[in-house]
């Protein structure tokens, strides 16, 4: 306890005193940080008490990390990334990305008002399959139907059990997450069997996911559009790979009635569902005609005379900006993003 305290007087006095706002500014001058976001949203939306609290961030969290955002980088938007990578536009020293995976609705609800109130830019990862489905993937439905006491670990694995997979160790969401890791790893039609299984339990209802006239609105908002596959499988396990690029790319420009040439933004920027992928995957998703690929890699991407075409970005928790009573701590958000490892992926 007493080292943990000495840890965190440490952080504190070295942001307070501007001593790592310092060491920002001179090691971090050439780098463009990518961050990750996936869900925002009120402990009051009856969505919040079955969300998965690993990847969702309270509103005022998310708030006021925007004004950290503002205080210590210039915000940069997609497009500003596209033009330094295709003309060598300059980007300001210290840039940064706002990310948004997946295509959650309540991005919408709450990191939409709050980024226009901020004026800040962002881009948002859409699955093209979940536009408009209005329930999320199946892994975030198992989670939430765990939550709300409609599904058991005990119940999923009997079913995983049966059809060839591996027991949990543990239990609870720790035993529930070892369950969706096999099912990930199964066949696809096997996979299919096995949420079939439970299906009757995991719709809660509610609409989680947005659709096409919410795209329109966060474009107009001042949130720009990427893809994040077709399907949200991880592209290292696709079936049709090519799906998952070109059809995604295709099935954007059809929701948003953009060209046939797809070289709008939408349509030339994506982030690997999962951060699954190698090589061959990226060099597959440059033929099909992506600019700029966003991966999972927490690095800070050094930018030189024009940023990469493959591009880190850093996760973001809870517990990487607010203590144990979930107050907002500038100085740990300060730790964690200034001093991750700066270089080019590609």
């Amino acid at each position: 306890m007493l080292r943990e305290f000495a840890r965190k007087f440490v952080f504190a006095s070295l942001y307070a005193s501007g001593a790592l706002g310092l060491y920002h500014r001179l090691r971090n001058a050439d780098s463009l940080t990518v961050v990750m976001f996936h869900r925002t949203l009120r402990p009051s939306d009856p969505r919040w008490s079955t969300c998965d609290p690993d990847y969702t961030l309270p509103e005022s969290l998310f708030v006021a990390s925007l004004g950290f955002f503002a205080r210590h980088y210039r915000v940069v938007s997609l497009d500003q990334v596209l033009e330094a990578r295709r003309d060598g536009t300059r980007l300001p020293p210290r840039a940064l990305l706002i990310t948004f995976d997946d295509g959650w609705l309540d991005n919408v609800d709450y990191a939409l008002p709050a980024l226009q109130r901020s004026g800040l830019p962002a881009v948002m990862f859409v699955a093209a399959d979940a536009v408009g489905a209005g329930q999320p993937f199946w892994q975030e439905r198992m989670i939430a139907a765990l939550r709300a006491g409609r599904l058991s670990v005990d119940a999923l694995s009997d079913t995983v059990a049966a059809h060839g997979g591996e027991r949990p160790q543990r239990e609870g969401i720790a035993g529930l997450r070892e369950m969706i890791a096999a099912i990930e790893r199964m066949p696809t039609e096997t996979r299919r069997a096995v949420v079939q299984a439970h299906v009757s339990s995991l719709d809660d209802g509610l609409q989680h996911m947005v659709d096409v006239a919410d795209l329109h609105r966060l474009r107009a908002g001042g949130v720009e559009l990427g893809l994040h596959g077709k399907s949200h499988v991880a592209m290292k396990r696709a079936d049709d790979l090519e799906a998952e690029l070109g059809g995604a790319r295709e099935a954007m420009a059809n929701m948003l009635g953009l060209p046939e040439g797809l070289a709008s933004t939408p349509c030339a920027t994506m982030s690997f569902p999962h951060g699954s992928f190698d090589d061959a995957i990226a060099a597959r998703a440059r033929e099909s005609g992506y600019e700029l690929l966003f991966t999972s890699v927490p690095v800070l991407n050094r930018v030189g005379t024009q940023p990469s075409w493959l591009l880190g970005r850093t996760g973001y928790e809870t517990d990487t900006v607010a203590d144990a009573d979930g107050r907002f701590r500038p100085e740990r958000l300060a730790w964690y993003l200034f001093r991750r490892e700066a270089r080019r992926l590609a």
